[in-house]
């Protein structure tokens, strides 16, 4: 592998920067790609929630609407940077990701808008992941095949901290207390638009 073939690290800018960016004369789009219930619990005001699925599969009729430059954000960054990577292998130049995502964002005291609140999805695959390995373990005092369910979790994070995707947390998104309102790409094609009038 040349360094040519290494995928280069996108942009990033910290939360100081990305406010003297708002607050210039011509701020960047702002794509927050976390879920709808994340996004609508807590987001940077004038974002617009652009879920990753949805981004991976719509990226080429998103292109035309994101011809400025733009800045992803998620919650801590890696998805965000899994959305540059989409976009960009999509021809999308000045792409930069929000460093520490919207976690950043709110420890600098930066403004945000909130609606209901949720746990944060990295919470929620602790809470379930934990308890079923917790689980396993006990039943495996009277039932020993059931610790190979604990193993198969372990197994699981493992991948997910090496792949950089959690099945459990895509599954976990899917939930009714996690989808927040319908986004589909037509309602972020017209939330897009809305925002250039």
């Amino acid at each position: 592998m040349t360094a040519a073939d290494t995928p280069k690290a996108p942009a990033a800018l910290d939360t100081a920067v990305l406010r003297r960016l708002l607050e210039s004369g011509e701020p960047p789009r702002l794509i927050d790609v976390r879920t709808p219930g994340e996004f609508e619990t807590a987001h940077i005001p004038g974002s617009c929630n652009v879920p990753l699925d949805v981004l991976r599969e719509h990226r080429d009729e998103l292109r035309p609407h994101l011809d400025e430059q733009v800045v992803l954000i998620c919650r801590s960054g890696q998805r965000a940077q899994a959305a540059e990577q989409a976009l960009a292998s999509a021809g999308l130049p000045n792409l930069r990701v929000l460093s520490g995502g919207i976690t950043a964002w709110q420890a600098a005291g930066a403004p945000v808008a909130t609606g209901r609140p949720r746990w944060e999805l990295e919470r929620q695959v602790r809470l379930v992941a934990g308890s079923i390995v917790l689980g396993s373990l006990l039943t495996s005092t009277v039932i020993p095949r059931a610790k190979w369910v604990a193993a198969a979790i372990g197994g699981g994070l493992t991948f997910a901290a090496l792949s950089g995707t959690c099945a459990m947390g895509m599954a976990l998104a899917k939930l009714p207390y996690n989808r927040g309102p319908h986004t589909d790409i037509t309602t972020v094609l017209g939330a897009l638009a809305d925002e250039r009038k």
